[in-house]
């Protein structure tokens, strides 16, 4: 008799759009302070206040903004005008309502291994706001329960599966780094969903002589794969 399968999604650019705001933010960053800086140096200056700050303010939008602000004020020597840091937070503002847009496949996906395999959403990011997206996203009822973390280690993905049979795991996501490197780490098969656009922090190299490594197009094809893995 096969062994239930417990099937971990990302939900940041694997199940809906989420990277693509943070560019269009960073398109405003740019132009707002497009006289104190070129915008790849303006970009390059961002990104290391975010990993700088990760420690301190997590992944997520509220972090993202007091990166830009941060920035703000060192490009400008201190001298940015309150009414451009009204603008970066009002840019904030509109990421953290910004509708909820499923990518292709999302819903049949889930519901296709719903009451089959027990499904776990596992993201990381903002309490507050990966609760609005995912009360939104109308995909709530589809998982059998919801991990909200703070970042994705293999000592987190080991915590998670360890209520269920980790031989028979399974982490899907759009993050080689977070969703498909810890989870092998711990003994799970990774599936890698390729997204059009990652944060360059998520970057790594595929560990393709991993058996347990797979990656699709879409996720769509996610409950064949299960299938053919048997």
């Amino acid at each position: 008799m096969k062994r239930r399968w417990t099937v971990g999604f990302d939900a940041d650019d694997t199940l809906w759009q989420n990277e693509k705001f943070f560019r269009m933010t960073q398109d405003r960053f740019a132009e707002l302070l497009g006289e104190h800086a070129a915008p790849e140096d303006l970009h390059q200056r961002l990104v290391a206040a975010e990993r700088r700050n990760l420690a301190l303010y997590g992944f997520g939008i509220k972090g993202f903004v007091l990166s830009m602000i941060e920035t703000a004020i060192e490009v400008t020597d201190a001298r940015v005008p309150a009414r451009t840091i009204a603008q970066l937070i009002d840019a904030g503002q509109d990421m953290l309502a910004h509708p909820i847009d499923l990518l292709p496949n999302a819903r049949e996906a889930v519901e296709a291994l719903s009451g089959k395999a027990d499904v776990i959403l596992i993201t990381k990011g903002d309490l507050l706001d990966q609760e609005r997206k995912l009360a939104q996203s109308g995909l709530g009822e589809l998982f059998d329960a919801v991990e909200i973390v703070s970042d994705k280690t293999p000592a987190v993905y080991s915590r998670i599966f360890a209520r269920h049979d980790t031989a028979r795991a399974m982490m899907v996501g759009n993050s080689l780094k977070s969703d498909v490197l810890p989870a092998l780490e711990v003994g799970a098969w990774g599936t890698h969903v390729p997204h059009d656009l990652t944060w360059d922090y998520e970057h790594a190299e595929p560990p393709v002589d991993n058996p347990k490594f797979h990656r699709i197009a879409d996720l769509g094809a996610l409950p064949g794969l299960i299938e053919q893995i048997g």
